[in-house]
């Protein structure tokens, strides 16, 4: 009995184990399920880490094709820091001017100021380059100045104003007598007609006298702003922007207006500068592109306003050539007046030479 009882327990006790060992079979098996499972999750995410960074690589190659491609960007034009000032064989200071495209107001009202006071150092003597010694005398040589230099209209006026010295002359003149004296300045039949007509209007309307207001000024033959303003500045010291060529070129050149009627230029330069400036500014502006500033040729390297000047680089910028490129006193040529004022001689201006002088 005893033996019998203890074999049953022996067998139940294999079987045991043997249910135990399986149970541990299971469990080794579904362990190594799940290692293999996570080493598959772990290449997939590696596989995925090499495939973005080939993609970042590849962006960034291409970047860096797109940069190489782009193309250089201009060279800013560079100007002397005071043009005037070079020295043979020596570099000078430089400024880099940047156009002023996209300059405000306030920005533009300083450079235009600047560049007045500039212009003022380099010409304090700037003067109107017409002969005159009364309003009538310069109300007549300002209109024979269209379409002609106020070099040969000093050289004509001379024999006019001998002959004719009063508006009660000119108006009782023989035009073809008047003609043949002004024949030098060009368009003489029509001038004459100007300062024939205007003379007697003169008579007529204003006993003789030429009149100090605008209003009055305009309604002369012959007479426009222009003039008028020539006129009211230079005769009866009342402020005007002489809107002349120059004027009209170097403002536009400087970029201190896009406009290009007269009237509209003026009224645009005014906006700039207090009334007082008015004059000055006229005579300093028509002086810089009489003898610096020139249409077709500009003296870039001798101009004592390049580091201010957006349309630097237009012209010749050697200084050494720049030079010879100068005209009037500054080339070491004579200016425009037969009898310019006093300060211009003491400054080492030469007067002009009389017409058929060498």
């Amino acid at each position: 009995m005893k033996k019998a009882a203890s074999a049953k327990g022996a067998a139940s006790a294999k079987k045991a184990a043997s249910k135990a060992g399986g149970s541990k079979a299971g469990g080794s098996k579904a362990s190594g399920s799940k290692s293999t499972a996570s080493k598959s999750t772990a290449s997939k995410s590696t596989a995925s880490k090499a495939s973005s960074s080939k993609t970042s690589a590849a962006k960034k190659a291409a970047k860096g094709a797109a940069v190489k491609k782009a193309p250089a960007p201009k060279k800013v034009a560079v100007a002397p820091k005071k043009a005037t000032a070079r020295l043979k064989g020596t570099a000078p200071a430089k400024a880099v001017v940047h156009p002023p495209g996209d300059e405000s107001p306030t920005a533009l009202v300083r450079r235009a100021r600047r560049i007045n006071r500039e212009l003022a150092e380099v010409f304090p003597y700037a003067h109107p380059e017409l002969d005159f010694e009364n309003p009538f005398q310069l109300v007549v040589a300002t209109v024979l100045s269209a379409q002609t230099t106020d070099l040969r209209v000093n050289q004509t006026t001379p024999s006019l104003f001998a002959k004719y010295p009063t508006p009660e002359d000119l108006a009782a003149a023989n035009p073809e007598e008047v003609e043949e004296i002004l024949r030098p300045c060009g368009f003489f039949r029509a001038k004459t007609k100007s300062v024939i007509g205007l003379s007697k209007a003169l008579v007529e309307d204003f006993g003789g006298e030429v009149p100090g207001r605008l209003e009055d000024l305009v309604k002369l033959p012959g007479v426009g702003r222009k003039t008028a303003f020539v006129v009211l500045g230079n005769a009866f010291g009342r402020p005007g922007i002489t809107v002349d060529t120059h004027f009209q070129r170097l403002v536009r050149r400087w970029r201190w207006t896009g406009e290009s009627d007269p009237d509209k230029i003026e009224a645009a330069i005014g906006a700039l500068f207090p009334k007082s400036d008015w004059t000055d500014l006229s005579h300093h502006v028509i002086w810089h592109g009489r003898r610096i500033c020139h249409a077709r040729k500009p003296a870039c390297g001798a101009c004592p306003i390049a580091p201010l000047c957006p349309a630097y680089g237009e012209g010749e910028t050697d200084p050494e050539k720049a030079k010879k490129l100068l005209k009037y006193e500054k080339g070491g040529f004579p200016g425009q007046r037969l009898k310019p004022p006093q300060a211009y001689l003491d400054a080492g201006g030469t007067p002009a030479p009389p017409l058929g002088a060498g």
